[in-house]
């Protein structure tokens, strides 16, 4: 006996450690933190009429007030290097008539810092709201962009001068001020030149901008879209996009964490988005070769497909991928969940599968559950060679079938859900669905 005790000691430990191992993939947290400041059904809402406007151009620094109910009217763009400060509990809602925005221009600053239980809010004035009732927020910084010159101008046709909407520049310490504690709903408009908006736009904004706990939910457009700049974002929510719920492009460098998509089979546009969309270049006559590639590192997200007919919406077409990957970009993920999508990844059929290429696209630690495939090359159905790529041991990722229920603590209580993945869930198999 004496001989196989410390056997059995040593197995008991390494089987400890991998359920703890387990228990850190996905959003993570000894408490849920998404209670209190979100709000997964924002169309029960019901706010006060206005007091005040916000119009036209904030020009000195100007502070918003949890006592009174703010109207965003039009095109709104804080300039002079003014900084806007918004209260905790602050409600802002944006005319849906003249399709609203708000944005921050390079050298000017907004701090929206809620509270867990206080958070500020910006949605729709509609009384029946609906996806894309307004633009949506744009904060524009002076961190580098892979796009050929050194600085550029937003182009989304908002009415004002060709000043307001220059964004990039060499800092990638660019401060643009801070946000914790924000919702933003029913963003995204749509206009027949320049397509969706997306509900919140980081365009050359860099690492001494704050942007944590902040919820985008019921976008018409891109929940989230970093253009360039160098970002670390944290405690994001992307709820029921129509768009990508993430989206990297001109060079971003990014680093997000702890952060949880919930995409909806019924709510995307027709012709389907992705949870996290990554490119280097939209437009390939824009972008300086050169310059940095698009660089994302992620680590404990949980993107997944909410529906209780997965199967059909899948047959049917209304399940797309959890994350495209296009040529000259690069990403890590690890300890993340991607559950019930069609397939897992997709990476551009203009990025060969190479030992070398396959270096920029790293995952590890990773839970893949409930898909109808795991990693896959664009338009080609055998990854076989992916698959063993990425299904070496080496990289720790686990493969399952799942239902949310099984899967996740609380997915269906919309009042408090919960996504974090059940204790002891993922000693799973390491059987694959390769397609």
């Amino acid at each position: 006996m004496k001989q196989i005790t410390p056997l059995i000691f040593v197995l008991c430990i390494l089987l400890f450690g991998d359920v703890v191992a387990q228990q850190e993939k996905g959003i993570q947290g000894s408490e849920n933190w998404l209670n209190f400041w979100t709000e997964f059904k924002p169309v029960a809402t019901d706010y006060d009429d206005p007091t005040q406007i916000l119009a036209g151009n904030i020009s000195k620094d100007t502070k918003l007030h949890k006592k009174e109910i703010y109207l965003l009217l039009g095109d709104v763009f804080v300039v002079n290097n003014a900084t806007i400060t918004i209260e905790p509990g602050t409600r802002i809602l944006a005319d849906y008539k003249t399709k609203a925005s708000l944005t921050i221009t390079k050298g000017a600053t907004i701090i929206a810092e809620g509270t867990q239980t206080d958070p500020i809010v910006f949605t729709s004035n509609r009384d029946m709201s609906k996806k894309g009732d307004w633009g949506g927020i744009f904060i524009l910084g002076d961190a580098p962009v892979n796009k050929v010159g050194t600085q550029w101008s937003l182009d989304y046709g908002l009415n004002t001068s060709a000043e307001n909407s220059l964004y990039g520049g060499t800092n990638d310490e660019s401060n643009s001020g801070s946000m914790s504690f924000v919702r933003i709903e029913y963003a995204g408009k749509r206009t027949r030149e320049y397509g969706y908006f997306n509900a919140l736009t980081l365009a050359g904004v860099g690492t001494a901008t704050t942007l944590e706990n902040i919820m985008v939910s019921d976008a018409a457009g891109t929940s989230f879209y970093v253009l360039g700049g160098n970002v670390n974002l944290e405690k994001l929510v992307s709820y029921r996009s129509a768009g990508n719920d993430f989206k990297f492009d001109y060079g971003a460098q990014v680093s997000i964490s702890n952060s949880l998509a919930v995409r909806s089979p019924y709510a995307s546009n027709p012709g389907g988005a992705s949870s996290i969309y990554i490119t280097s270049h939209s437009d390939d006559t824009k972008v300086a070769i050169e310059k940095a590639r698009t660089t994302i590192h992620a680590q404990n997200l949980t993107l997944l497909n909410l529906s209780k007919t997965l199967e059909n919406d899948i047959d049917v077409g209304l399940v797309k991928e959890a994350v495209y990957i296009d040529k000259d970009a690069s990403l890590t993920m690890d300890t993340s969940v991607l559950s019930g999508f069609n397939p897992a990844v997709i990476l551009d059929n203009a990025i060969p599968v190479t030992h070398e290429n396959l270096q920029y696209i790293r995952f590890s630690k990773m839970y893949f559950n409930n898909c109808r495939g795991n990693i896959f090359t664009e338009d080609i159905s055998n990854n076989e060679d992916l698959e063993n790529w990425y299904g070496n041991r080496s990289f720790f990722n686990v493969y399952s079938k799942g239902s949310d229920t099984e899967t996740f603590i609380d997915p269906n209580n919309l009042d408090r859900p919960d996504f974090r993945l059940r204790i002891n869930k993922i000693i799973a198999s390491e059987e694959r669905d390769d397609g």
